[in-house]
């Protein structure tokens, strides 16, 4: 069987990503410290990261012959409706900062979402060629976990948008929703989003995705929670990092 490089290259970042950013809390948003290069404004960052997820897996699929078979169409629709969200109108709502993305982190996350969308299409293009059927409790279980991360990770960026004012710059403690029991909803919402994606498209690419997800977002949501604690004496010593009741 050949090697698939690309999507070896996805699996193997997934433990490196780790690693590094339990070592390192990646510099941006309350993160950020100078000594990176040069930053970017937080919209633009987040417009220009994420527009390759957007763009590269629905070029590769609807580009295909049968890039309208329903195994490649319905999952194709639900990652577009997700990077929409993440590309067009969460840079739109967030309230604007001038330097607190490193433009070496924008770079590394373009080229990992070009990779990203080139692997998920192949996957999906591989389950419109074995004529996958949308009938199986996979797609239905992995459609409901994929809609229910989301709802979480959405709900939760606006509760930590309402927290300031415009215009000001100050951090508050979240409050409400899942924040009552885990410090980072938003990032437990995408890795089971990205969980269900991997049971809803049944591919190793989706697999690849929820393991980078959870080994980028994790040491991210640790990193957060040591913040918190430090920062606010009264932050609530019951709430957990990621997972209610457990970590």
């Amino acid at each position: 069987m050949a090697v698939d490089t690309p999507l070896s290259i996805q699996f193997l970042l997934c433990p490196l990503v780790l690693l590094s950013l339990l070592w390192v809390t990646a510099p941006y948003g309350r993160h950020f410290k100078p000594g990176w290069g040069p930053a970017l404004p937080n919209r633009i960052a987040w417009f220009l990261m994420e527009l390759p997820a957007l763009l590269t897996i629905a070029w590769l699929v609807l580009g295909h012959p049968l890039g309208a078979h329903p195994a490649a169409l319905v999952p194709l629709a639900l990652w577009v409706f997700h990077y929409a969200y993440r590309t067009l109108l969460f840079p739109a709502l967030m309230r604007p900062s001038d330097h607190t993305f490193p433009v070496l982190l924008v770079v590394f996350a373009i080229a990992f979402n070009l990779l990203n969308g080139y692997n998920n299409a192949n996957a999906l293009i591989a389950n419109a060629q074995a004529d996958s059927s949308l009938s199986g409790w996979n797609f239905w279980a992995g459609g409901a976990m994929f809609a229910l991360g989301f709802a979480l990770h959405a709900h939760s960026d606006a509760v930590i948008r309402g927290l300031r004012r415009p215009g000001e710059t100050d951090y508050r403690i979240p409050q409400g929703g899942l924040f009552r029991w885990v410090g980072s909803p938003h990032y437990l919402g995408e890795i089971v989003q990205w969980c269900g994606w991997a049971v809803m498209t049944w591919s190793l690419a989706g697999l690849a995705f929820a393991l980078f997800t959870l080994c980028n977002l994790a040491p991210r949501a640790v990193s957060n929670h040591r913040w918190y604690r430090t920062r606010f004496t009264d932050y609530p010593r019951n709430r957990k990092i990621l997972i209610p009741g457990l970590l």
